[in-house]
């Protein structure tokens, strides 16, 4: 129940980030005094949760935290756990939500409190201040969410997890109890290639990025057995990597999808960790 009570709130906010895309272009059905304004894009942009403050208690967002709207405008968001989608709209301040669809996954203790602070502080009719590149949303209660907007990460040198997998239009979640040294993980490098974990096996093979295009090689890596579901990830992962794909990056997400619509959708990882999976 609370996953979808989560989703509304999510889609309240992206739908105000929507709001706010087209500064002076006359979009929204308020008078224009109380519309949100927008010194930085915000269609297609991804903001990072920063903090949750409900009831005068101020709380930190689980890491990956982040939300979005396409500029169809569609709502898609994250709290570290589940995956939610919607369509949603917006009259000056106000927000108007559509039906959320979002994944059913059970979330860690600490993700599930999280996301009751989400709900609380987003419960009923929210306003919003678009300040640079942070946002702020109050409820009536006082109860806020804050957001930045996060700059796109660098495609090369970045440590990429893995945590979605793309069928076309549907998306699953990579299983969160997937042993540490088994979360498929990639790098591409500088020399046209790319390295990492699959799910299973490392692997490592040619990946020539051309825009917003990667023609990847045939993979060449380990050849290890290991459970069904590691077998599984792995085989979705490599799907995505196979030929040529296009890719975008928007924060810290990036998503590549292959020309028959596997695809994958990876976060940035410290770059610390680099190196202590390749062969695991």
């Amino acid at each position: 129940m609370h996953t979808q009570r989560m989703a509304v709130s999510v889609l309240a906010l992206l739908t105000l980030a929507a709001c706010g895309t087209e500064s002076g272009s006359g979009s929204g059905s308020g008078d224009g005094s109380d519309t949100v304004q927008s010194d930085v894009p915000v269609t297609g942009v991804a903001w990072s949760v920063d903090s949750l403050t409900v009831g005068g208690k101020k709380s930190g967002a689980p890491e990956g935290s982040r939300l979005e709207i396409d500029p169809k405008g569609r709502a898609k968001a994250g709290f570290g756990c589940n995956h939610i989608s919607a369509d949603a709209r917006v009259e000056g301040d106000r927000i108007t939500f559509g039906k959320p669809v979002s994944t059913q996954m059970a979330c860690d203790e600490t993700t599930e409190k999280a996301e009751k602070a989400a709900l609380a502080a987003m419960d009923g009719e929210v306003t919003a201040k678009l300040s640079g590149e942070k946002l702020t949303l109050t409820t009536e209660g006082g109860d806020t969410i804050a957001l930045s907007e996060e700059k796109p990460t660098d495609l090369v040198g970045t440590r990429w997890a893995v945590n979605t997998l793309l069928s076309g239009e549907t998306a699953t979640s990579v299983p969160a109890d997937l042993p540490k040294e088994r979360v498929p993980h990639l790098t591409f490098g500088e020399d046209g290639t790319v390295h990492g974990n699959s799910g299973c096996n490392s692997f490592h093979g040619k990946a020539a990025v051309k825009g917003s295009t990667i023609d990847f090689g045939p993979p060449a890596g380990t050849r290890k057995m290991c459970p069904e579901a590691e077998m599984e990830v792995e085989r979705a992962v490599l799907a995505a990597l196979d030929g040529p794909a296009t890719y975008t990056i928007k924060g810290s997400t990036l998503t590549v999808t292959s020309k028959d619509g596997k695809g994958i959708g990876a976060t940035a990882a410290p770059a610390k960790s680099e190196g202590t999976q390749e062969h695991g």
